[in-house]
């Protein structure tokens, strides 16, 4: 495996164990994932590996949106609305708007802590990833 592709799937895994994170009935922005994996610019490649399940199964991707709070819908779901049923089974009101469905990030944005980030960090580090 050459070297920068071990990085990658690093940073996959890191964005898996971020997605887990997202609480029930919240939602995150691709960005605030990159951030907590320590790579701020690498929002699109969290979108690559949850829309290819590179994150793996149990990364709950319908939690997170654009930045925006719009959803990514057909592009990453089996269906249409798989993504906008999943949220608001979880209590999340998704709005219609001119951009498409969304999420009221003010209202429904998953709030970190310091400590969230910190964890993060140590676990990154225990984990070799």
């Amino acid at each position: 495996m050459r070297p920068e592709a071990g990085v990658i799937m690093d940073f996959y895994k890191r964005a898996a164990l971020v997605c887990t994170m997202i609480p029930e009935g919240k939602a995150s922005t691709y960005g605030q994932i990159a951030l907590l994996c320590g790579k701020p610019k690498n929002a699109r490649q969290v979108g690559y590996a949850l829309s290819r399940g590179l994150a793996g199964k149990d990364a709950p991707a319908h939690r997170v949106v654009n930045a925006k709070g719009i959803l990514s819908g057909a592009a990453s779901f089996a269906t249409p609305d798989l993504q906008k049923q999943m949220l608001e089974k979880e209590g999340v009101e998704v709005l219609w708007t001119e951009e498409g469905l969304r999420v009221d990030l003010k209202k429904y944005g998953w709030k970190n802590t310091m400590d969230n980030a910190l964890w993060l960090r140590e676990e990154f580090e225990r984990r070799n990833i």
